[in-house]
């Protein structure tokens, strides 16, 4: 399965949770590179907007592909 098949409509993966997943690891990683450079005394500066937005599109994807699994979405 290529690439694009990903976001046809019927596959057999969850668009929602591969964006989730994706946010959360520029989360993480965003974190993880802060504390090396803080380790170095040096200030990684993120803006806290941009910070946000990645934290709504996790609990919005997650929370959306949590909610369709429990009430039965993508028949």
């Amino acid at each position: 399965m290529g690439f694009s098949e990903i976001f046809k409509d019927k596959n057999e993966y969850n668009e929602k949770s591969i964006i989730g997943f994706m946010s959360f690891a520029v989360m993480t990683i965003t974190s993880i590179v802060d504390m090396v450079t803080g380790a170095f005394g040096n200030e990684l500066v993120i803006q806290e907007f941009i910070y946000n937005s990645f934290v709504v599109i996790t609990l919005g994807c997650f929370g959306i592909a949590g909610a369709e699994k429990i009430f039965g979405g993508k028949k």
